[in-house]
Parts: structure tokens; C-alpha cells; sequence
């Protein structure tokens, strides 16, 4: 079964629903989303987003402190085009209908965030990211020139791999024609054939054993595109969030916005010391990368299974006003958060690399964009700065979508890519197969691919990783598809990335960080 689509999109975020928005007014879109459409890591995204809006806040220093954070990696032209270009996008944002908390006055309320210099971050309470979604969503579904497709998960891209060609790394003119999608309430594949492929499949978090991202995070873009040869880079820097609410009986983790660190919540260890200003001069609001290894080592030199965030000594009304989503999880959880600490841990979060674009979204793949954290685009470097992935998600989709409608004219669907072949498949065996490897996976790259590294950890990743992906692929080839089956696939793709990235860097810089290498190699920038 085959479906025609100018802009094919696939996934459901800020960035993926941007462009669908701004693309929806030159041609046909069709949203392809594995869950429900405002099922995304937008949603959960709490602190805000970061753009400069008064003074004594400028360009220069929101590009300064981006730099800073990313540890000196990030493409400094990058940084600057968003930068300069935030506050028009979220304007974009605010006529679709998005509102940001304000003052009496009716000025912005701006917070701060760790790595921040200056108060530069918008926000809609705690709760920003579903802000943002929600306006988003009720846009898209009435559009009349948008097609939804829920519960639809994308599962190969489609190159000339699918026209018979052999397609290998630095295949000159690698084109991509669509996707095969599963249909997963009717349980049929459906080939998508589209003029432009826009993946915005989101992040990667449910690689790792604790994460704030929800469950639908398993790196399916990531894994599509390198299989079909698509260049993917920086890997290795992945961010965990030093503030997660500690419950290992729940995920996934809930995140306790770094915003409220901003407004005055302190990190404390297990003796109630407060150990960050030993790590670093800003304390508390140190970027994340230095906070995580800080709260890391704190637990493994006294063996605790988490620390605190104590905001007790905040006045009580005013903090349930700003934070009314943690105040009210947490107070479910038995935590009442003005009168007792909040237990927390560092959870996988963010990953700052990704498919590698130009300035335009574009991926190495012709007719292949890719949005939001399922990117590289160079603005996070080594380590993303708070809340400034939002904001590079709108940018992006906008300079994607004026450039996809530049091209669009000229571009036609490849007919000649077949259907999908069900032949030689049979029904999944046992489901245990799949989730005793998903544990497995997520197990060896918490232990050993996590915030600390080292060869021997790495190494040990890698030989336990390949005979679960041999599994893996051998179970895949004999078995009718399942969304189950296909994240796990997806799951070992993105890890082997990660750690093949890791195991070539020989230097800690930003998010990684090696005991073997426990310098930055200077000599190399």
C-alpha cells in the first residue's frame, strides 16, 4: 500500500509540528507519530526556553555562555544564527497562541538557569514544554492540508538501498524517497513516498536504564538514518540531568526543572553539606555537565543511592506558585517540597548530538531534513546550556521549512520503491526475548557508558552489545514487525554509536568524560 505526501514528518514535537505548521501552507504534510501527537519530549520539558529579551541581557552574552557550556565545541556561526534569531521565533510561538508568564507590568518574567549569566529564560509556570505542545497540536489538527497518522511508527527511511542499489558509507548522492510505516492498530506496513523527509523523531533516553524522557525516547531516527548511511556525529555527548526525582520504582524519572536551582533551591549531600561550591565557584547553578559529575561522585565516594534539593528555606506560597507541577508530583509522591528536601539523582536526558545538518536542517542525505534532538546542528557542542533546545528546534524548522519550499517544486516521488516484503516472517516467539534484551541494553550502558567512562567500560559495552545486537538481528529478520521489536533494534544501533563515539575521543571534554582521559586534548582545537 503505497500513500503520497509532499512533506512527510515524522514525530510530533515542537520541531516536527513547526515545520508541519509552516510547510502545511505550500504543500501536502502527513505527520507520522508512533504514540498520540502530543506524546513527546516537548511536553515534558519544564524550564523553558531561552532568548534574549531586555536588558542588560544581550546577543553577545547569551552566544558567550552557549559557548562556555558547550565546552568551546560549538560552531560559533551556529550559535550566533539562533541566537540572533530566537526572539522572532517566539513570536512565531506567541501568535500561534503560546503565552509566557509575564510580570504586573506586563514585561516578560524571565528566569535564570544554570550556565546563564543574565535572566533570559521564558516560561509558562513549570510546565512550558506542554504549553508550547498543546497550542501546537490544536493548530495542527485543524489544519485542513495536514494528514495525521497516530499510531504509526516509521521504520526505515527510503533510499536507493530500496531501488536494488548497494548503498555504503560515502555513497555519493544518497537520496531519501519516504518511509516504510507500520500501521500499528491495522498491523500492515504502509510505504510512504514523499518530495521531502523531515525526521524529528526526538531523543534517546530509554537507551539508558534511568531517564526523564518518556517511553517513546528509544533513538528511532538516530538508528534510521545511520542504517541508511546518513552521517551521525557527537554521540558521546550525552546529558543527564543532575536533578531527577530518586524512585526506582518509577519511569520514567520525573525531572525537577533546573529553573528551580535558578531561583534559589540548593544541592545538598547526605550530611546536609552543601558540596557544589567544591566542584565549582557557581555552586548550584554550575551547567549541567560539572553539576552531574559533582552529585555522581558524591554518591559513589559515600555510597548513596541519591542526594538533596532543599528549597525549605524559600517562601512556601511563592514556590508553589512558580512550581506548581513538582510541587504537586512531589506532594504525590509524599513529598511536601516547602517543608521537606527532594531526593534526586542524575537521569539520562538530552542527547547534544545526533544527525549531522547544515544551517538549513539539512541532513547528509539529499531530501532528508532532520529537527530537533534527533540532530547535530553544532549549537550544544559538548554540552547543552539549559533550555536552549526549544529554541534551536524552532529555528531549525523555520529555516527547514523556507528552504524545503524553495525546492519543492522540483522534486517528484521515486514510483518505483517497492512495497514492503512480508515474506519469510512469522509471529514474535515470545515477547521475554525482547524485553529481557531492552533490560539488558539499558543496564550496560548505565554501568558503563554513563556519566563516567573508561576504556575497560567501554570496552566491556561493546562485547556484551554485539551479541545482543546478533540476537537481536536475527530475531528481527524471522519475525513480523513489532513497535517493540523495532525499538529494541533501535536501542543497540544508538548504543553501538554512543560507544564506538566515546571509544574515539581521548579527552574529557563537556558531557564525556574519561578517567583514562581525564584532560581535554588542547592541541586539537
Amino acid at each position: 500500500m503505497k500513500k503520497r505526501t509532499d512533506f512527510l514528518v515524522i514525530g510530533s514535537g515542537i520541531a516536527g509540528l513547526t515545520f508541519a505548521l509552516k510547510a502545511a501552507k505550500f504543500g501536502k504534510v502527513s505527520v507520522v507519530t508512533k504514540a498520540h501527537l502530543n506524546d513527546s519530549n516537548t511536553k515534558y520539558a519544564q524550564g523553558g526556553i531561552a532568548a534574549v529579551f531586555s536588558e542588560p541581557d544581550n546577543f553577545e552574552k547569551h552566544i558567550s555562555d552557549t559557548i562556555i557550556a558547550g565546552g568551546g565545541c560549538c560552531n560559533e556561526d551556529v550559535v550566533r544564527m539562533v541566537v540572533e534569531e530566537a526572539p522572532e521565533r517566539i513570536n512565531d510561538l506567541i501568535d500561534l497562541g503560546v503565552s509566557f508568564d509575564r510580570k504586573e507590568d506586563g514585561t516578560y518574567d524571565l528566569a535564570k538557569e544554570g550556565g546563564h549569566t543574565e535572566h533570559r529564560i521564558l516560561h509558562h509556570k513549570d510546565r512550558t514544554g506542554q504549553a508550547i505542545q498543546d497550542t501546537l497540536v490544536q493548530r495542527v489538527r485543524k489544519d485542513p492540508n495536514i494528514e495525521i497518522f497516530e499510531n504509526h511508527f516509521a521504520i526505515e527511511i527510503l533510499t536507493q538501498h530500496h531501488l536494488g542499489e548497494v548503498v555504503k558509507k560515502n555513497y555519493p548522492g544518497i537520496k531519501c524517497y519516504g518511509a516504510y510505516v507500520a500501521d500499528l492498530v491495522n498491523q500492515k506496513v504502509i510505504t510512504f513516498l514523499s518530495k521531502v523527509t523531515v525526521m524529528a523523531s526526538g531523543g534517546l533516553g530509554h537507551v539508558y536504564l534511568t531517564t526523564t524522557n518518556p517511553e517513546i525516547a528509544t533513538g528511532d531516527g538516530i538508528a534510521m538514518v545511520y542504517r541508511a548511511k546518513g552521517t551521525i556525529e557527537n554521540l558521546e555527548f550525552i546529558q543527564f540531568h543532575p536533578t531527577s526525582l530518586f524512585d526506582p520504582n518509577i519511569r520514567p524519572s520525573f525531572l525537577i526543572t533546573e529553573a528551580l536551582r535558578g531561583y534559589g533551591a540548593i544541592l545538598k549531600n547526605m550530611s546536609g553539606e552543601q558540596f557544589m561550591r567544591r566542584y565549582d565557584s557557581r555552586g548550584s547553578l554550575a551547567p549541567r555537565d560539572i553539576v552531574a559529575r559533582a552529585i555522581d561522585n558524591e554518591m559513589k565516594i559515600w555510597g548513596d543511592d541519591h542526594l538533596w534539593l532543599d528549597c525549605t528555606h524559600l517562601e512556601a506560597e511563592a514556590l508553589k506558585d512558580h512550581f506548581p507541577n513538582v510541587y504537586e508530583h512531589c506532594l504525590a509522591r509524599g513529598i511536601d517540597i516547602t517543608k521537606d528536601m527532594i531526593p534526586i539523582v542524575p537521569a539520562a536526558h538530552y542527547s547534544c548530538g545526533g544527525i549531522k545538518v547544515d544551517t538549513d536542517g539539512q541532513s547528509t542525505i539529499d531530501r532528508l531534513y532532520a529537527l530537533g534532538e534527533v540532530s547535530s546542528t553544532g549549537l550544544h557542542g559538548a554540552n547543552r546550556l539549559a533550555s536552549n533546545s526549544l529554541i534551536e528546534a524552532a529555528v531549525y524548522s523555520h529555516r527547514a521549512a523556507i528552504h524545503a519550499e524553495e525546492r519543492i517544486g522540483k522534486l517528484t516521488f521515486e514510483e518505483k520503491i517497492p512495497d514492503w516484503d512480508y515474506k519469510g516472517t512469522t509471529h514474535l516467539e515470545e515477547m521475554v526475548l525482547i524485553t529481557q534484551s531492552l533490560r539488558e541494553v539499558q543496564f550496560i550502558m548505565n554501568n558503563y557508558v554513563g556519566i563516567v567512562r573508561s576504556d575497560l567500560r567501554l570496552e566491556r559495552a561493546m562485547v556484551r552489545l554485539e551479541i545482543l545486537y546478533n540476537e537481536t538481528e536475527s530475531l528481527y529478520k524471522r519475525s513480523l514487525i513489532s513497535k517493540k521489536l523495532c525499538e529494541l533494534r533501535n536501542i543497540i544501533n544508538v548504543g553501538y554509536i554512543i560507544i564506538k563515539s566515546a571509544r574515539n575521543r581521548k579527552e574529557s571534554i563537556g558531557l564525556h568524560y574519561s578517567i583514562d582521559y581525564p584532560k581535554r586534548a588542547i592541541s586539537e582545537f
